[in-house]
């Protein structure tokens, strides 16, 4: 069958994750489930890379070897393990040997700065740091002084299970110091020693151990968001099975039967959006849950043209993208290709996935495409579901769990024309790690039951269902006026010289704030401010056009897609002087 299922399930069937009341009768665990599907189809194969193939047997040997070096470097349950990595083979292995062991795997940004780094390693009281070789420098400065175990990986051996084996003889000489977990302070571990080293992960997981999501804001410190790994397969149990046309299964042995299928299709997974993306994790989480294969670019920047030939090359029928910034590079690719035959869905989360993006993928095969609302604290909280170009909408269908709320966090009902923040009450993470403030602010108790309010605005349509405005902190409030930025954004894409764009407000002596956007035109275009102002105005109420237009050749985002808006603000108040007018 294809890699999604494509029958007559609505949004929201197809987002119900758990019961009214959030119990289950079963609460499966990632590594035990991986252990199972390993031993049962040790020689599939579970990860691609340029380099190679790595077959379960193999990802399970070596994830072995790294928890029983992280077990004799002296993490335990609790604890918490980092990795700065690219896309590539070892960021999983280290991710299940962590979660074998119960430790915590923090996935850092590998586009961060040293200072950025250390502050996560030490928010995360970080014991192990995985890293490769072309961010040693790097690593070494951020680890400094920090009583952390290191592991280092050779660069070449990505990929690659023969390269990542042990050196010719190995195994009839005594286990490396370094990989016995002694090595001098400061001293990183290679990681083919600790491969070679050997060992095992325990048969089943312990209970009540975490995951931490690190999830960065376009203001303020990234913040770890902790979720129960006892729960969060059963959280994501319809985003596993569902999408495969699978009822979630009640049982471990029906687990492993449905990922051991062998009249079932293999999903293979392509995440474009790094594997630190909440969204990417999560769904290549999920591949690995059903048996799948995870097929890796291994690379610090985006090639689309190579990740394209690795779509066709493997056959991948699943993409992972965060909105048109990943997707529309794709479909142009595939436009000057031979499409994308073989891509059954693509699911894209945490950026806008336009309507026309969303038609000329549709046009590239027969694909299922799910825009996903959702974020590392929860969710989700509305589905955009189209399986033709005569389905494409940039509305979304609210999910069972979903709820909008005044300001008040009263209860609203959603009606056509109804404005509210929207809120989540399923399964949700116990808050963020060490901010007990931020926690409560972000998860507050309504009528006797904990929610989640992220702060996002939506609108209710006429065919009930839902318009997204964006966050409340940036709309903007003009002459008494408010303008959600996301309806502005979307108006400023619509105009064929403009990629990428980001509105926001700057302080006004008469009208309080004023409506700028900094938009990233395509080269060559020959446009102007107020050109895309007037555009604008063709489109919405004159209140709502952009009174400043600042142009650029990038907005300059970040891996995971957000925006520096501080610095964007910080600009603009520079280009404009003292005069605000």
């Amino acid at each position: 069958m294809s890699g999604v299922n494509t029958g007559s399930r609505s949004a929201a069937d197809a987002a119900a994750d758990v019961s009214a009341d959030n119990t289950v009768a079963w609460a499966p665990h990632y590594s035990d489930l991986w252990q199972g599907i390993a031993a049962r189809t040790p020689e599939r194969r579970a990860v691609v890379t340029p380099l190679g193939e790595v077959t379960w047997g193999q990802l399970a040997r070596e994830a072995g070897a790294v928890a029983a070096h992280l077990t004799r470097a002296g993490l335990v349950q609790g604890d918490a393990a980092a990795t700065l990595l690219y896309n590539r083979a070892e960021f999983l292995t280290f991710l299940w040997a962590c979660l074998s062991i119960g430790v915590a795997p923090v996935a850092i940004n590998y586009r961060y700065r040293a200072t950025e780094v250390r502050e996560l390693l030490v928010d995360s009281n970080c014991r192990s740091f995985l890293f490769q070789a072309t961010e040693r420098d790097l690593a070494l400065e951020a680890a400094d002084g920090l009583d952390i175990d290191l592991i280092e990986v050779d660069d070449e051996a990505q990929g690659s299970p023969d390269a990542r084996q042990a050196p010719k003889g190995a195994g009839e000489q005594p286990v490396p110091r370094a990989a016995a977990g002694h090595a001098p302070s400061g001293t990183p571990v290679p990681y083919a020693d600790v491969i070679a080293a050997g060992g095992s992960m325990p048969a089943t997981a312990p209970s009540g151990a975490c995951m931490r999501l690190y999830t960065g804001g376009t203001t303020g410190s990234p913040k770890a968001v902790v979720w129960d790994l006892d729960t969060l397969l059963v959280v994501r149990r319809n985003s596993t099975w569902g999408l495969i046309g699978a009822e979630p299964p009640t049982t471990f042995e029906e687990a492993v039967d449905i990922a051991c299928d062998p009249t079932r299709q293999q999903l293979v997974t392509l995440p474009m959006s790094p594997l630190l993306h909440g969204t990417a994790q999560s769904a290549t989480m999920a591949t690995l849950a059903i048996g799948g294969c995870v097929v890796l670019q291994g690379a610090p920047r985006m090639d689309v043209q190579r990740v394209y030939e690795l779509i066709r090359e493997h056959r991948v029928n699943r993409v992972i993208v965060a909105g048109d910034v990943l997707a529309l590079p794709l479909v142009e690719a595939a436009e000057a290709g031979d499409g994308l035959p073989d891509v059954t869905s693509i699911i894209s989360s945490g950026m806008r996935l336009s309507a026309d993006t969303k038609r000329r993928l549709h046009a590239q095969g027969d694909m299922t495409i799910v825009d996903m609302f959702a974020s590392s604290e929860g969710g989700p909280y509305a589905l955009g579901v189209s399986r033709s170009a005569d389905e494409v909408t940039t509305r979304m269908e609210l999910t069972p769990d979903a709820v909008i709320l005044d300001a008040e966090h009263r209860a609203l009902d959603p009606v056509p024309g109804t404005v509210g923040l929207i809120a989540f009450r399923g399964i949700l993470p116990t808050g963020y790690f060490g901010d007990p403030v931020k926690t409560a602010s972000s998860f507050p108790v309504i009528r006797g039951r904990r929610h989640l309010v992220p702060g996002d605005w939506v609108r209710v349509e006429d065919d009930g269902r839902i318009e997204l405005l964006g966050r409340g902190r940036a709309v903007v409030n003009t002459g008494g006026e408010k303008v959600f930025p996301a309806e502005v954004e979307q108006a400023l894409l619509e105009h064929d010289a403009v990629s990428d764009a980001v509105v926001f407000g700057m302080p006004h002596p008469r009208y309080g704030e004023v409506v700028c956007a900094a938009v990233a035109v395509e080269d060559g275009a020959d446009v102007t401010g107020g050109q895309l102002s007037a555009f604008v105005g063709q489109r919405l109420a004159g209140y709502k056009k952009p009174k400043h237009v600042f142009l650029r050749t990038s907005l300059d985002r970040s891996v995971t897609g957000k925006i520096p808006l501080e610095r964007l603000r910080d600009e603009a108040a520079a280009e404009l002087g003292p005069a605000r007018a």
